[in-house]
């Protein structure tokens, strides 16, 4: 009998992405019955829009695989896998990977959106509360051994408590409303702005709205946190004269991807002081470049696209999904977290 052939390409290049030791074992070990698992040894490049070449190791190995499980989909491996039926990324952002080869051949393509909402959310909480309650003076006076109390209650400085600010999330989906969760549960109103507003709120949002209702939200917040997928619809979402309609003293934090935000317009709106602070996850370019001018602003906080970082947690609710939905495929039932071509998400 010839078994089934799934692929797993998740030894990243990347240190928090690549696959544990125990998560190979458990994949072994869980295998379903007339099937068999290849786990690819070679590095996976995950970086960029994840649809980096797959090693020569990964591409000799799909030749006969029916599931492919990796850090996006090149179109050149849905080439070379003439029996795949289903791809996974282990990405949320799912990038190029919705390539014409992958339309036309009808594959079935989920990803890992909301495996990373709690910890990406816990991120974004403390990057505005750095802001909120002036820790990025406090650090930069600590590494100039300065004692000044008279900045922090300045107009400039603009420090406030967590429950007086309205919170816009653009992308009311699972990082959003995880982000929105933690915002209401401090007494934060949380409006969300989402493609199909008359599906409801999430838990977390007072309110949704579609995105045509975004120049009428701005006004009124305190802070925006930009967690929308990167589509062509979403390009520099944030732009100059939307940047413009935000409160003086507002925050912008970015967890989505640095195309969603004009990032010439961002710098201007800091530089001028009506944008308090901005906390940066990603960028148009990445790595972000030694010369960067963004690493010596006095506005902003950058962490390295690292803001879904969880060690202890991360890969169990990955393994959950990858349990679930393989189980799933091998009943013929719905799968979870199956991305929409059209849509990009």
């Amino acid at each position: 009998m010839t078994l089934r052939h799934a692929v797993v390409d998740l030894r990243s290049t990347v240190p928090h992405l690549r696959m544990p030791d125990w998560v190979a074992d458990h994949v072994h070990a869980t295998v379903p019955d007339g099937w068999r698992a290849t786990v690819i040894a070679s590095p996976a490049v995950a970086l960029g829009s994840w649809t980096n070449p797959a090693s020569d190791e990964t591409m000799a190995a799909v030749v006969d695989a029916e599931v492919y499980f990796g850090y996006g989909v090149p179109g050149a491996l849905v080439e070379a896998a003439p029996l795949l039926r289903w791809t996974h990324s282990m990405a949320a952002g799912v990038g190029g990977s919705i390539s014409p080869m992958m339309r036309s051949r009808g594959l079935v393509f989920t990803n890992n959106a909301g495996i990373y909402g709690e910890s990406i959310a816990d991120t974004v909480l403390g990057g505005v509360l750095h802001f909120l309650r002036g820790l990025d003076l406090a650090v930069r006076q600590q590494a100039a051994h300065v004692w000044d109390q008279t900045t922090f209650p300045a107009e400039v400085t603009r420090l406030r408590e967590v429950d007086e600010c309205r919170v816009l999330v653009l992308g009311a989906g699972g990082i959003g409303s995880s982000v929105a969760k933690r915002f209401s549960a401090l007494g934060c109103q949380c409006t969300g702005i989402r493609r199909r507003p008359e599906l409801g709120p999430l838990p977390g949002f007072s309110r949704v709205a579609g995105p045509d209702a975004i120049e009428a939200e701005l006004p009124f917040a305190d802070v925006v946190v930009v967690a929308a997928p990167a589509t062509a619809d979403t390009n520099e979402l944030l732009d100059g004269p939307r940047l413009a309609l935000l409160p003086a003293g507002a925050i912008v934090v970015n967890v989505a991807r640095g195309s969603l935000i004009a990032e010439a317009a961002l710098r201007a709106a800091l530089d001028s002081g009506h944008v308090r602070g901005a906390v940066l996850d990603v960028f148009q370019t990445e790595p972000l470049p030694v010369d960067s001018g963004w690493w010596d602003h006095p506005r902003v906080l950058i962490t390295p696209h690292v803001s879904g970082v969880a060690p202890r947690r991360q890969w169990t609710r990955a393994l959950e999904l990858f349990d679930d939905n393989w189980r799933r495929w091998v009943a013929g039932e719905p799968l979870r977290n199956v991305v929409d071509l059209d849509a990009g998400y």
